[in-house]
């Protein structure tokens, strides 16, 4: 009888404690628990990118923050699409996205928390994020989208585990297919990591207030290839034959300008089409088509990059920020200079940003050249610090 009793009263101490945290029963609600907890809702089941590059374990013992399991994801990072990320989205029902109406109204709630923790220390999650499940590729509203689409990151984890939480506060929670979503990206990671997440629930927190959305001088594109400050993919490869005619690595090592590593890129005319570019892009592949995704750059005067030839009189014909002018959610501006004939040296070069429309960037960087101007057996060319600056 005592124990019983017992069981009862540590019951009761459980309940009263989370209250006090400004939790209860009522305000939590979970997408994962532990494995085939009654309590979970949402399916781990919207694999994209390189999604050949995870590996998903969802009834890990090997680390536990609570409970007897725990979600073992393992990255290889080795771009088994072509894509350079991979994500998974935990969906209302099996493979929605956004066609069927199985999505949780969530309203009350103003927190997503989880848990997480790096197998080794240094592991990198470049974004995790509560709905977004909204459009197709082409950028047509879908028949039931998420009223919601917020993110957090980069988060750089420890070997210890560590909470974290997305503020909801204000946002449009009354129909959730995407309940939670966790994405990679090859150039952060480096090589193969693995994380553990657990915990993973919404809940009401009333002491948490809206956040203010503020852009941070220097806002970089490319710092290092590892740099948590890093914004923008080097996604957009120009013209459709441009996989034939570049080679980039954005881990080199030999004489960077600063940091451990720098831009290199190789450019040959090996298709015939005789000019190739990059954009760098968010997300990656935008190419005006996803809504609410361009970075508010108001407060920049420019762009300021650094770059060199292998030999010398490499010649770039343009250098540019923004101009992505297809979709229905094209840059607000753009800005350029070039010709540009590289030194053997590093040099510092600088975009104009004065007086132009910063308000929705998603190509926050691109450089565009062609064969004719240069030697006809090709070039190579390096990039470093590349940054937006007030």
């Amino acid at each position: 009888m005592m124990k019983g009793i017992g069981k009862i009263v540590v019951a009761i101490f459980i309940l009263g404690s989370l209250s006090f945290l400004g939790y209860s029963q009522e305000n939590i609600f979970y997408i994962y628990q532990d494995k085939n907890s009654p309590s979970n809702h949402f399916i781990p089941s919207g694999w994209m990118g390189d999604y050949g590059d995870l590996k998903f374990n969802d009834q890990s013992t090997e680390e536990v923050a609570s409970g007897s399991t725990s979600i073992k994801i393992t990255y290889t990072a080795k771009k088994s699409q072509g894509q350079g990320w991979a994500g998974i989205y935990w969906q209302s029902s099996a493979n929605n996205w956004g066609f069927r109406q199985s999505g949780y109204d969530l309203t009350g709630f103003n927190k997503l928390v989880f848990k997480a923790k790096g197998k080794e220390g240094g592991e990198v999650i470049t974004k995790v994020k509560v709905g977004g499940i909204a459009r197709d590729p082409q950028g047509n509203l879908l028949p039931y989208p998420d009223t919601v689409d917020k993110e957090y990151g980069p988060i750089k984890l420890t070997n210890q585990w560590q909470e974290f939480y997305i503020n909801l506060v204000g946002e449009d929670l009354s129909y959730v297919n995407g309940g939670f979503c966790i994405v990679f990206n090859a150039d952060q990671a480096q090589k193969e990591q693995t994380i553990y997440l657990d915990d993973i629930y919404f809940t009401s927190d009333t002491t948490l207030k809206k956040e203010e959305v503020k852009t941070i001088f220097p806002f970089y594109v490319y710092a290092d290839s590892s740099s948590l400050d890093n914004h923008f993919v080097p996604s957009g490869w120009m013209p459709a034959t441009a996989a034939q005619d570049l080679k980039m690595y954005i881990n080199w090592k030999e004489s960077p300008l600063s940091g451990d590593s720098c831009i290199r890129i190789e450019y040959t005319n090996k298709s015939g089409t005789r000019w190739a570019g990059i954009y760098w892009q968010n997300p990656p592949n935008n190419w005006g088509t996803i809504p609410n995704a361009g970075f508010d750059l108001r407060g920049a005067t420019k762009l300021t990059f650094w770059a060199r030839g292998e030999r010398g009189g490499e010649i770039i014909n343009e250098f540019k920020v923004g101009g992505i002018s297809s979709g229905d959610y094209p840059d607000s501006d753009s800005a350029s200079i070039g010709p540009i004939q590289l030194t053997k040296e590093w040099k510092k070069y600088e975009i104009d940003l004065r007086g132009k429309d910063l308000s929705y960037i998603i190509g926050g960087f691109c450089w565009a050249t062609n064969i004719d101007v240069n030697d006809p057996n090709g070039i190579i060319f390096y990039l470093d610090e590349i940054k937006y600056e007030e």
